[in-house]
Formats: C-alpha cells, structure tokens, sequence
C-alpha cells in the first residue's frame, strides 16, 4: 500500500515551527484485521447495475485491504472465476453463494446468506 500523502489538514493547525528539533506527529496506525471466527460476513446476489448478470457479493469484512485481495484471491482461484475486491466488498462473477459459503466455513469465517 502506498504511503499516504500529508496535507495541511493532517498538521492541526500547525503552518511553520521555529523548533529544529520538531518532528512531525507519526500516524503509523495500520488496520487490523480481525480473526476470521469473529467475523460476520454477508453474501449477497446481486443483478441490479450490472448490465443483467448476476454477481456474489460478499459484505461487512473487516480489516486491511492486503487480507481483503488475498481472501479475494483464494475464492477466485477456488471458484474458477472473476472477481474484485473493492471498497470492503468482494464481487465474484456469477451466483456462488453455495460454494462460497463452503469455503469459507473451511476457512474459518461465519456468515450468513442475505438479499437475493
């Protein structure tokens, strides 16, 4: 992930300093992603906005966008299909809703089936 630019805002306030020592405050706080037994996923079918093709979509996880792409990756690859994770979501191609929730029982994750 890309380091995050500071902008003016960031500073609170703070324009100039006169302090050669001064240092900058470090916002090093990195998201933690919670174990997947404390999870509770959603997975959703979706037709709508999608030009009439149905879509899973998996909901509410939480945690760092790296953990989201890997858990993204394995359904794809176990799935056999595309997919995308964006925006705390997960959007694989087609309706899966079955499979996925097999695999991620296998993972470890709870979840329930909504929508659709």
């Amino acid at each position: 992930m890309a380091k995050k630019k500071m902008n003016l805002s960031d500073l609170s306030g703070l324009v100039y300093s006169t302090d050669p020592n001064f240092q900058l405050p470090q916002n090093d706080e990195q998201e933690q992603t919670v174990s997947p037994a404390e999870q509770n996923l959603r997975i959703w079918l979706e037709k709508n906005h999608r030009g009439g093709k149905t879509a899973t979509v998996i909901k509410n996880f939480e945690g760092s966008d790296t953990d989201l792409e890997a858990l993204c990756k394995i359904l794809k690859s176990k799935l056999g299909t595309g997919g995308s994770a964006k925006d705390g979501e997960i959007i694989i191609q087609g309706d899966h809703r079955q499979k996925i929730g097999t695999i991620l029982t296998g993972l470890g994750y709870k979840f329930k089936l909504a929508g659709g």
